[in-house]
């Protein structure tokens, strides 16, 4: 909980690659918003992910752990890398981290929302045709439960032949509180919920869309339909704007999220909450739904934007302080309606101006 009505503490985890580069304009942006709505953060910098194996020898130290738990939220950036893909599974950035952190803070309810600005829309894979003004969605997604959580987990040899082993496990009142959080957002929305599973096949799904249907009559002014995880990733390409709020279990979200971004125009756009609970004062992780993108990391060219909304969020749901939270947002689409563009977001059109990480960080800053 945040510890006065004005000031509150962040745990900053920049991570490995872009990480540290988006990061700082994220901070850059908090600077500006902190100076023009009178509210205070205070930040504790730690190590995570491939610069905490390298830095303290594990990719969660406890130092870091340590301030999380002080902390009110979490701002993250990103971590991996190939740097330390030759280390065992458990021991590697992504599930030696945010795997750790997402269970030991409950943070069972991922949201994130995809939007494609009308500005973008040539960004989009998708032909402009089929997305006229963009679109808006958001998907909720489980983030504790299902594969990655779920045991016996098992790779090695049985009788006789190598095996790799995950299990599927969902306890119904998992599935209870992450239902009521994506019914709850869609009533603050335009009232559908679009319910993702795969029942066909799953027995964890069967029970997934029983629960959804009863949470439903909890809402009747929400409209429920149910979808396939096939045909979802489909629909995805084929309509967007069909969308409202979709629901879904974690590794199926883990997979629509990303392709979600791209049919917005760029990772580099989508920021994301990792919430502990469905209302009142969250505590929650935020960050960027793209990777540490180590390709490009150091040349100054990585969007920081999605890190910035991210940064966003976390005002928005933690420290309710949505007059800044609001601010940010607008000063984003400000930003790009002027024609503001780093590279994944560039198409030639005339009008662009190319900037670089920085570039978008000052342009964005002048917009608030």
């Amino acid at each position: 909980m945040p510890t006065d009505m004005n000031t509150y503490k962040i745990a900053v985890l920049a991570g490995d690659g872009i990480g540290p580069e988006v990061m700082e304009e994220a901070l850059r942006v908090l600077d500006a918003v902190e100076s023009k709505f009178g509210f205070k953060t205070e930040r504790t910098e730690c190590f995570v992910g491939g610069a905490g194996i390298d830095n303290c020898g594990k990719a969660l130290p406890a130092e870091t752990l340590a301030a999380c738990e002080a902390a009110d939220a979490i701002l993250f950036g990103s971590v991996g890398g190939p740097k330390w893909d030759s280390l065992p599974p458990d021991e590697r950035p992504e599930r030696g981290a945010l795997l750790p952190l997402r269970k030991h803070f409950s943070l069972f309810a991922n949201l994130r929302p995809g939007i494609c600005l009308p500005e973008l829309v040539d960004a989009s894979p998708v032909k402009n045709a089929l997305i006229p003004g963009g679109f808006d969605i958001l998907c909720v997604r489980e983030l504790t439960g299902g594969m990655y959580f779920g045991e016996p987990k098992f790779y090695g040899e049985r009788d006789g032949e190598v095996i790799g082993l995950d299990t599927l496990i969902y306890k119904k009142s998992e599935v209870e509180r992450i239902a009521r959080v994506a019914f709850e957002a869609a009533r603050g929305r335009n009232k559908r919920l679009c319910s993702v599973d795969k029942a066909n096949v799953l027995a964890s799904s069967v029970m997934w869309r029983d629960v959804m249907n009863a949470i439903a009559a909890e809402y009747p002014d929400v409209e429920l339909t149910h979808m396939y995880v096939d045909n979802a990733a489909m629909q995805l390409v084929r309509n967007p704007k069909q969308f409202d709020v979709m629901v879904t279990e974690n590794t199926f979200g883990d997979i629509l999220t990303d392709e979600m971004a791209i049919v917005c125009g760029s990772l580099g756009m989508l920021p994301s909450a990792s919430l502990s609970h469905g209302s009142g004062t969250f505590f929650g992780l935020y960050e960027p739904s793209g990777g540490s993108a180590p390709d490009i990391a150091g040349k100054g060219i990585a969007n920081p934007i999605a890190q910035i909304l991210s940064m966003g969020m976390l005002l928005r749901y933690t420290c309710k302080e949505t007059a800044a939270a609001d601010a940010v947002d607008t000063a984003v689409r400000k930003v790009i309606a002027a024609g503001y563009r780093t590279g994944d977001l560039a198409t030639g059109a005339e009008g662009e101006i190319r900037v670089g990480t920085r570039g978008m960080g000052d342009a964005i800053i002048a917009a608030l």
